[in-house]
């Protein structure tokens, strides 16, 4: 049986969900998401979120309000009279009273095994604490952040030299399978609730742009993390001498090696550099305005001099 649905979404992690929940037969009531941001090169021109465009595409109703607080906005949304909402990565909080006019409730799709990872930036803070798994669940909201009962877990492992960007599309896949099943048990009704345990908690607090500066003196393994959980945006960069001056780099993969020397010390030709304890080779890189590139093909057009100190 199709069930009336809101889809609550704004970037190109939830597009897939969307469409998914459409492929499997649910009515679209319409679809929220965050209102067009400025883009391009001077930012003047407003940009819809990739949720937007798909849903426009599709013949969707769209709304893109600032704010869910105002009586106006929560009686709009109760007047769709939908079964459920579905919310991937929307980025506003709900009100109750949004929460509870669907009839069975709103249901997000979390990038995390909660309640580890509650919050903004999961799949990046899992990959720089080293976590080896996580996984997507699909939880029934509550008014708290990422604390609603949990009623479908998918995991996902996390290989050694995975970046965040490879383990958004593993996860943004996920979830889109994810969320069909979920609203499959949901029809059934065989969607069985389980609260999150009070134990293990831990918040993914948004990336702050001061943590992206790598530090050398921390071991290879904290650096290889950093550089992968960051990798692409908004990258872990450091500074290097490049043909006498000062330039900006972007490290977007790199690997654990064998290697010692004074923090942050260019060990040979192939950017092995050295950390506080062991060594990591950058394997891709990104000069400022350029493409990234293998470190070989870097290798060929910049030349950072053995024995430099990367900054």
């Amino acid at each position: 049986m199709p069930l009336r649905l809101v889809f609550m979404g704004t970037p190109d992690f939830a597009a897939p969900t969307l469409a998914a929940l459409v492929d499997a037969g649910h009515e679209i009531a319409a679809v929220y998401s965050q209102p067009p941001r400025p883009a391009g090169r001077r930012g003047l021109e407003l940009t819809p979120s990739p949720v937007h465009r798909l849903a426009e595409e599709r013949g969707f109703e769209v709304r893109t309000p600032l704010s869910l607080k105002s009586q106006e906005a929560q009686d709009a949304f109760a007047a769709l009279k939908a079964d459920a909402a579905i919310v991937v990565a929307y980025g506003l909080l709900l009100p109750q009273a949004v929460l509870d006019a669907p009839r069975f409730g709103c249901f997000n799709g979390h990038a995390s095994l909660l309640p580890r990872w509650r919050g903004a930036a999961p799949i990046q803070r899992a990959i720089m604490a080293g976590d080896t798994e996580t996984g997507v669940m699909i939880m029934k909201m509550e008014a708290g952040l990422d604390t609603g009962p949990v009623g479908l877990t998918r995991r996902q492992a996390i290989t050694p030299l995975m970046t965040a960007g490879d383990l958004h599309d593993k996860l943004m896949a996920l979830t889109a399978t994810a969320m069909v099943d979920a609203v499959k048990l949901l029809v059934d009704g065989k969607f069985e609730l389980t609260p999150q345990s009070a134990d293990g908690v831990t918040y993914a607090r948004k990336i702050d742009k001061a943590e992206a500066r790598v530090n050398w003196n921390a071991s290879a393994a904290d650096v290889h993390n950093r550089i992968r959980g960051l990798s692409p945006f908004p990258g872990a960069w450091c500074e290097a001498s490049i043909g006498g001056a000062a330039e900006r780099l972007k490290l977007l993969r790199s690997a654990p090696v064998t290697g010692s020397g004074r923090p942050g010390e260019v060990l040979d030709d192939h950017l092995t550099i050295a950390c506080g304890d062991g060594a990591v080779q950058i394997t891709e890189i990104q000069r400022a305005g350029g493409r990234a590139m293998k470190q070989n093909e870097f290798a060929r057009g910049a030349q950072i001099v053995t024995g430099s100190i990367l900054t």
